[in-house]
């Protein structure tokens, strides 16, 4: 998974893509970075889950 990291209004992002020519990337900063990392059990039950 190829990852960027960029700018927006002088906050850091980190751009997360399933590819190089993904044309609708995630990105998000690190408020959420955190919130993502305190929750990542339940993140990954969620996509786990059928």
């Amino acid at each position: 998974m190829p990852v960027e990291y960029t700018e927006y209004k002088g906050n850091k992002l980190i751009v997360l893509k399933r590819m190089d020519t993904d044309k609708y990337p995630f990105s998000f900063g690190k408020g959420k970075a955190r919130l993502i990392v305190e929750n990542f059990d339940l993140i990954k039950k969620f996509a786990e889950e059928e």
